[in-house]
């Protein structure tokens, strides 16, 4: 018998997208195998298959009895900004009390409260919060996850978020992607020569950024009063030349053009979205880029939703992320955001469940890798204390998850 380090058995269901491209339309679901077993080797999937041809084939050094739960591939959580110093349980409690969002970062709150807090706060610091956030998302079974810098807006700052990001992924159980976000808004002292600041991302920071390999993406928020369409193209040109991969943040308040703008370019996501119009959705669903949809968020600021269904049905690759960030969605579970996609987006839980591992794998560039139970992806392996994957988002609010593995290894158990 051929000895291998580990066996997932006894599952009441394994359940599982499959392929390492965004599933899209009728083909975003999930399959459900009984009766299989998961065989790890070296860190990877070497088979999914009936038990019974399992116990008659492979010695496993170790053995995870999951009888009575269902087993996922772990969570990919595509967009984050879980590196920030400070926090904002002020601005909170005004919003309960009826202050909008944009009312409150027009009074110097919101991203620029952030931003003081993060240019202040030390590396170690920065470590030590962001390390804590981390371990929340782990629990909650997410295994890999993007973090975005952005909370700088001056090039120290921005280069120090991302050595916190790269220190992360180096000694986190979690694979981290780093994405540079500096253009996330206008800095006060730009704010009457905002191309100024657009020269400083293109001709300093981005640079900067590439020479240290900081970042696997660049990122911009187009946004009426942030960046428009041209600053957000310049931006991600020069990014592109420097070998970064492309995000956009599109359409969250307004219909700016940021969503057909990533679809021509290329990106690998846009995420948001909550005002895409039919022109937008088309161009989406012809193009490779994945629709990031952060539900969280619209929970959180009391918003529309994006309009999900209308581009599941349409053919745009939709993911899910938290968007765990401190001022409009500070959350790290991927399990409530399932909850929220299945209520609020349309979905249905095995939709929900594909968007929010190989999808998200895809917006992220790790659909060769990650986000499916197939031979040859990474041995990231979620043990449910439910029998059935629709349990997940149906019974809210707490945490479902018994064991976590990550690349073949037991990091949680429950």
């Amino acid at each position: 018998m051929e000895v291998v380090d580990l066996v997932v058995k006894g599952a009441s269901e394994i359940v599982t997208a499959k392929g390492t491209k965004p599933l899209r339309g009728k083909d975003l679901r999930v399959e459900v195998y009984r009766d299989h077993g998961i065989v790890v080797r070296d860190g990877q999937i070497l088979a999914l298959m009936p038990e019974k041809e399992i116990k008659e084939r492979y010695s496993p050094q170790m053995t995870i009895d999951a009888e009575g739960c269902c087993v996922t591939a772990g969570f990919v959580d595509a967009h984050t900004h879980i590196v920030f110093g400070g926090s904002r349980h002020e601005e909170f409690e005004r919003r309960v009390k009826g202050a909008t969002y944009k009312e409150i970062s027009q009074e110097g709150g919101g991203i620029m409260s952030t931003v003081r807090a993060t240019r202040q706060a030390s590396e170690e610091t920065l470590l030590e919060t962001a390390w804590a956030r981390l371990n929340n998302a782990l629990t909650c079974g997410t295994t890999t996850l993007e973090i975005k810098s952005g909370y700088g807006l001056e090039t120290e700052t921005e280069l120090k978020m991302l050595r916190v990001i790269k220190q992360l992924d180096r000694e986190h159980p979690i694979d981290i992607v780093a994405t540079f976000l500096g253009a996330h808004a206008i800095p006060p002292d730009f704010s009457d020569r905002p191309d100024d600041y657009v020269r400083l991302v293109t001709e300093e920071m981005l640079p900067q950024v590439a020479k240290e390999e900081l970042a696997q993406f660049c990122d911009v928020f187009c946004e009426e009063g942030y960046f428009n369409v041209e600053q957000t193209e310049a931006i991600l040109k020069r990014a592109k030349e420097l070998g970064l991969g492309l995000q956009v943040h599109a359409e969250e308040f307004c219909l700016l053009g940021g969503a057909k703008l990533a679809a021509k370019l290329g990106a690998a996501a846009a995420s948001h979205l909550l005002r895409v119009d039919d022109a937008s959705i088309k161009a989406l669903a012809d193009s490779e880029t994945v629709a990031v949809l952060l539900p969280a968020v619209s929970f959180f600021l009391k918003e529309d939703y994006a309009p999900a269904r209308k581009m599941i049905d349409a053919g745009c690759a939709v993911a899910l992320a938290t968007d765990c960030n401190p001022g409009s969605a500070f959350g790290e579970s991927m399990q409530f955001v399932l909850t929220l996609a299945c209520l609020y987006l349309g979905m249905s839980p095995s939709e929900a469940l594909a968007a929010a591992t190989l999808n998200s794998a895809c917006a992220v560039g790790m659909g060769e890798t990650v986000g499916t139970l197939e031979r040859g992806k990474m041995a990231d392996i979620l043990v449910w204390k439910c029998t059935d994957y629709r349990e997940i988002p149906y019974h809210f609010g707490i945490n479902q998850i018994k064991c976590v593995v990550k690349t073949g290894q037991l990091v949680l158990e429950r």
